[in-house]
């Protein structure tokens, strides 16, 4: 290939700010006084925490160098499978950052607090209508505590049926969170094995459904980035026997606009704001996890839940049968103010046209490296796609290899060795906001690296060369981690 969109450019060194601070550097040149100096009370010397003196320069510096050590989705592809890594357009930014949201405290009394709530309440309403599902809370703090509130609603509305019970399906294609949200609920995971094509099959959860199981946890499309052909028969199933379908919606991205949840038999849904609706995330939050549910497990929402009474807009408790709080105040309210703006701002016609650009710009990329690495399920992929290193084992290059590897030519790796159900598994999900140009080099980058993978396996043993930090020991790391500082 002729360009990559790596380089080595200029990488700075930057030391510590208590390295680089110098006795009498200052930053800031404080106001005339207007009161006569004071003594601060002898009890209240010490030797406090000891803080550099910096310039302005020193300080601006800093932090620029540390951002240019830094890789994300503003600067390049982030092809993160399963998390739905889009950019953000800056107008979502532009309206979460509004002072009457910006500075809105949660204790404001309600009815200072209009604006707010009833953002908030058609929010709900867009989410509703957007899944096909019946009602929605917005207090979730991210994905895996939407799942976790998913199933005590699960276990709530059981528990009113006079059973509780204890097991729940878990199938190898579901997030990886599933069965730490349905232990925390009292629940016993039951693994179930995907069939040949990658999907759950109708057989293999009538063999398990039984009784004293509270139901199953899908993720439709799945962690192969493949549709779960047989969820409404699956549905059936679970049904049947009392149970409840809860589906994980962090991959909603792929479905928006074009499927209809509450059709497929589903009974609970999580969605991720921070995701497919809009909202940077990464390093630990910000998130946002609102869950939907079909109409007989509304009255165990979290409270409170936003209500409409007169035109006016207010925060009520009175639902007997709630599962109460699950987050302090009711949620990350910055967040949804994205997700609000991108949906208005997008419109039905422009949500459906994300998600058709995103499965094919997976689908695009999956049969254009076809064959350059071996593809377990080749066959019609949603928003993501999963290839392993199988190709590349007999030249002893691994998965690590590559994707090390890809941080030379300028791309963030894609999601590694997950799902399980694939050995040296590549999870790669484009998105809908790249373009042909910069999904054309990703695949180029990829075919080059397969290409040094025969001709010259150490390079990428070795590899990566052009970062700040080079192929970094992690066996040792993994064995003897620094725990402090």
């Amino acid at each position: 290939m002729k360009e990559t969109a790596g380089t080595t450019g200029l990488i700075f060194n930057e030391p510590l700010l208590w390295e680089k601070g110098k006795t009498g550097r200052t930053a800031f040149s404080l106001p005339r006084r207007d009161v006569k100096e004071h003594p601060i009370d002898k009890n209240l010397k010490g030797d406090g925490p000891g803080f550099p003196d910096l310039s302005e320069v020193d300080i601006v510096r800093h932090y620029i160098r540390l951002s240019q050590w830094n890789f994300s989705v503003d600067s390049g592809m982030y092809p993160l499978g399963s998390c739905t890594m889009k950019y953000n357009p800056k107008t979502n930014e532009r309206q979460s950052a509004l002072p009457g949201f910006a500075m809105a405290h949660p204790l404001l009394p309600q009815p200072l607090s209009q604006g707010v709530l009833k953002l908030m309440f058609e929010l709900e309403q867009y989410l509703t209508e957007i899944t096909g599902m019946d009602a929605t809370t917005l207090q979730p703090a991210a994905g895996a505590h939407g799942e976790l509130t998913g199933m005590l609603i699960v276990y709530a509305y059981l528990k009113s049926k006079g059973n509780p019970r204890t097991k729940i399906l878990v199938p190898d294609t579901a997030h990886g969170t599933n069965p730490a949200s349905a232990s925390l609920c009292g629940y016993r995971s039951i693994p179930l094995k995907s069939n040949e094509r990658g999907v759950i099959s109708p057989q293999a959860v009538d063999d398990l459904m039984d009784e004293d199981t509270a139901g199953i946890m899908v993720t439709n499309p799945n962690t192969l980035g493949l549709f779960e052909e047989n969820i409404k028969a699956v549905a059936d199933i679970v049904h049947a026997k009392g149970g409840l379908v809860y589906c994980d919606g962090a991959n909603m991205n792929a479905v928006m606009g074009i499927v209809n949840m509450s059709d497929l038999g589903v009974d609970v849904l999580h969605l991720n704001l921070h995701k497919t609706f809009s909202t940077p995330h990464g390093g630990g939050g910000p998130g946002s996890g609102p869950v939907c549910v079909r109409k007989n497990l509304e009255p165990f929402l979290p409270v409170p839940r936003v209500i409409s009474k007169k035109g006016k807009y207010e925060l009520s408790e009175d639902f007997p049968d709630s599962i109460g709080k699950v987050h302090a105040f009711y949620g990350n309210i910055g967040v949804m103010i994205r997700a609000y703006s991108y949906i208005r701002n997008m419109g039905p016609d422009g949500l459906k046209k994300a998600s058709q650009l995103a499965v094919l710009n997976a689908a695009y990329i999956k049969d254009n490296l076809k064959g350059t690495f071996h593809l377990p399920y080749d066959r019609p992929c949603m928003h993501e796609c999963v290839f392993s290193d199988k190709l590349q084992e007999p030249y002893r290059v691994t998965t690590l290899d590559m994707v090390k590897r890809l941080m030379d030519y300028g791309f963030h790796p894609p999601t590694i060795y997950f799902p399980l159900v694939v050995p040296g598994a590549i999870m790669i999900e484009p998105t809908e906001t790249e373009s042909k140009e910069d999904i054309d080099l990703f695949v180029e980058s990829m075919k080059a690296i397969a290409r040094e993978a025969q001709e010259n396996p150490e390079l990428l043993h070795a590899a990566p060369q052009k970062t700040k930090r080079r192929r970094l020991d992690e066996t040792s790391a993994a064995r003897k981690p620094r725990l402090s500082g």
